[in-house]
C-alpha cells in the first residue's frame, strides 16, 4: 500500500513538472513578440540627439548583443568624467540602461519634459531625468 501510495506521488510530480515546461513553452513566443514591438519603436531613435551646452547623446545598435540592444554614447554633464558609453535595452517604455551603478531609462517626450527650458519649444525628444533631456531638430 505504502509502496503504490509513493509510486502514485511520484507520478503526480513527473506529470506536473511536465505541464509546467510546456506552460513556459508556450509563453515564450508573446514574450518574443512584445520585445520586437519595443526594439521596433526605439530603433527610430538610433542617430545623434544635442542637449543643452555641449551635451549629446549618440544612439547606435549593438549588432553583437542583438536586435534591441544599443550603444548609447552619452556627454551628459559639463565635467570631464560625465561622458561614456553605455549599453541599453529596448523595453515597453524606452531604452534601459545602467549608467553609475544607477539604472535609468531613456523615454521619448517634448522639449518641455526635459524641464531644461532651452528645450521647451522643441518637439522630438528623450528624457532621461529632469533636468536632461535630448533633442532632435
Amino acid at each position: 500500500m505504502i509502496k503504490t501510495a509513493f509510486a502514485l506521488s511520484a507520478l503526480l510530480l513527473l506529470s506536473g513538472c511536465t505541464e509546467d515546461s510546456h506552460t513556459q513553452e508556450t509563453q515564450t513566443p508573446a514574450a518574443t513578440e512584445q520585445s520586437q514591438s519595443d526594439y521596433q519603436a526605439t530603433d527610430q531613435w538610433v542617430g545623434k540627439w544635442t542637449g543643452v551646452e555641449g551635451l549629446v547623446l549618440e544612439i547606435s545598435k549593438n549588432q553583437p548583443a542583438g536586435p534591441g540592444h544599443y550603444l548609447l554614447e552619452m556627454r551628459y554633464g559639463l565635467d570631464a568624467d560625465q561622458s561614456g558609453t553605455f549599453e541599453g535595452q529596448a523595453t515597453e517604455q524606452g531604452i534601459s540602461f545602467n549608467r553609475e551603478g544607477d539604472t535609468h531609462l531613456l523615454r521619448s517626450g517634448d522639449g518641455e519634459a526635459t524641464g531644461m527650458k532651452w528645450l521647451a519649444e522643441k518637439q522630438d525628444c528623450l528624457i532621461v531625468q529632469s533636468g536632461e533631456g535630448y533633442c532632435r531638430d
